[in-house]
């Protein structure tokens, strides 16, 4: 099987696409491309996350770069996606890797890519990566074993950990944190945030509870993404408890899930919304917003009463971080719950996003709750309904060809400002509502998704959408 790309890096199932044959192929792709670019001297970096086969195939990895005569860091120890990112920027590699497959589930595993500053590779790098994945001559890829390599010094082991911290800590006001005694619930998925989230918040003196900490590679048998059907158990928790807050990641960190004060699943465009209103209206900040086309447009409300710009971007975080980059903004996210800000690493992070919103909490006095509803008065409501769809490779063609090529539509009922297909095909409506209808990049699903001024009309809208498409009753989410 082919190593293709998607906009969350490499991902396949386990035992079929992803194999020892192809982490070994993938990495001794790297390891020529460093070399032809005298980049292989500073070395690479490899972490990973707690999946099936995560730690196994890092050191296959690691092997690999051995035999190829690249040094090698390993971040020996199941760590979230986050942290490999700030690795790469504070040893100032060029380039490093995490072996994960975020939150997709627990079938997959994969490969995510990392540039100079700990930056998501860019379509420019993966796809070079890819042809030269495809120019590797037949035969054996030359590879040092494990504990070979680390006995001669070729592989190091590492362990950023306190570092990572300690850049989150600085980061953030934790005296303001210190002297609220906040009640907080962590909930990792069964993943990687616990030793940093909870160190983070247990030294700002908060009083924290942990479920779902341990390790398991079947996530629980849920899908290891923060959502309102996943989060159950941590709603309870929060109502039960009378928590502040619940807090979840997915299952290597980067995304973030947020329970409210009054047990609601806050849906990661309200937290994209509160982060970036904290930022200009507590703190003082100034700057953009950055997010791709499917993120909700209460972000460009915002930043228009404040005098700033809100910048749309495709799906793919490379995508937000590099207009963030290009224009200074204070934050940039997405709708599936990935976010960033200024003055921290170039990619998602849910351990410092979740921190970040612990301290609103704390420096405004203030409920999640009121907080939103504030921003509601103030700009309306903006509300998002999302589809998912499975499809076949017919139909996806078909799909595609009535969307993309024929570029047909259905009878919306609403005057159409504008229609643009830079990534799927997103429709924009007079009354500043929009829909847009793409192909995931992570996973074989139509994505749907609509917003409007209520629930109600955003659902009467997908609705018609999914009839257009012959869709009618296959969502799955």
């Amino acid at each position: 099987m082919s190593i293709q790309f998607g906009t969350g890096g490499w991902r396949a199932i386990i035992g079929d696409g992803f194999t020892r044959a192809n982490v070994q192929r993938l990495t001794a792709a790297l390891a020529r491309k460093m070399k032809d670019e005298g980049a292989s001297q500073r070395g690479f970096l490899i972490g990973y996350d707690r999946r099936f086969l995560s730690k196994e195939a890092a050191h296959w990895a690691a092997e690999v770069m051995a035999g190829a005569d690249v040094p090698c860091m390993v971040v020996e120890r199941e760590a979230p996606t986050p942290l490999i990112m700030f690795a790469v920027r504070y040893y100032e590699l060029s380039y490093g890797m995490a072996v994960t497959a975020s939150h997709n589930p627990a079938l997959y595993n994969g490969v995510k890519v990392f540039t100079k500053g700990g930056r998501d590779a860019d379509e420019a790098v993966t796809g070079s990566i890819e042809e030269y994945i495809a120019a590797l001559p037949d035969g054996e890829i030359p590879t040092v074993p494990y504990e070979e390599g680390v006995r001669t010094g070729q592989i190091q082991i590492i362990d950023p950990m306190n570092a990572y911290i300690d850049s989150i800590i600085r980061s953030v006001n934790m005296d303001a944190i210190r002297s609220r005694g906040l009640k907080v619930v962590l909930d990792p998925m069964f993943g990687v945030s616990k030793t940093a989230l909870s160190t983070i918040l247990i030294t700002a003196r908060c009083d924290v509870d942990v479920i779902h900490e341990r390790r398991d590679a079947l996530f629980g048998g849920r899908l290891p993404a923060p959502n309102s059907k996943t989060l159950i158990g941590l709603q309870s928790f929060v109502m039960e408890n009378g928590c502040d807050i619940g807090i979840a990641t997915d299952g290597d960190a980067d995304r973030l899930g947020v329970i409210d004060d009054r047990g609601e699943f806050l849906h990661p465009n309200k937290i994209l919304v509160l982060l970036y209103y904290y930022l200009l209206r507590y703190k003082g900040w100034h700057g953009a917003a950055v997010r791709n086309i499917a993120t909700t447009h209460l972000l460009d409300a915002i930043a228009a009463e404040f005098g700033e710009t809100c910048y749309e971007v495709p799906v793919g975080f490379k995508h937000v971080s590099g207009k963030m980059i290009e224009t200074g903004a204070v934050i940039g996210g997405e709708s599936s719950g990935g976010l960033t800000v200024r003055g921290h690493i170039q990619g998602k992070d849910g351990i410092y996003a979740a921190s970040l919103l612990v301290e609103m909490l704390a420096t405004t006095g203030r409920r999640l709750s009121e907080i939103y509803a504030e921003i509601v008065e103030r700009y309306g409501s903006f509300e998002m309904v999302e589809r998912g769809y499975r499809f076949s490779l017919e139909e996806k063609a078909r799909i595609n060809k009535l969307l993309m090529e024929d570029k047909l539509l259905p009878d919306f009922g609403l005057d159409i400002d504008k229609v643009s297909y830079a990534d799927g095909c997103k429709v924009y409506f007079q009354n500043g509502g929009w829909m847009i209808c793409r192909f995931s990049g992570t996973e074989p699903l139509l994505r749907v998704f609509c917003e409007m001024n209520n629930e109600a009309r955003a659902g009467a809208m997908t609705a018609k959408m999914e009839a257009f498409l012959n869709l009618d009753g296959r969502n799955i989410e």
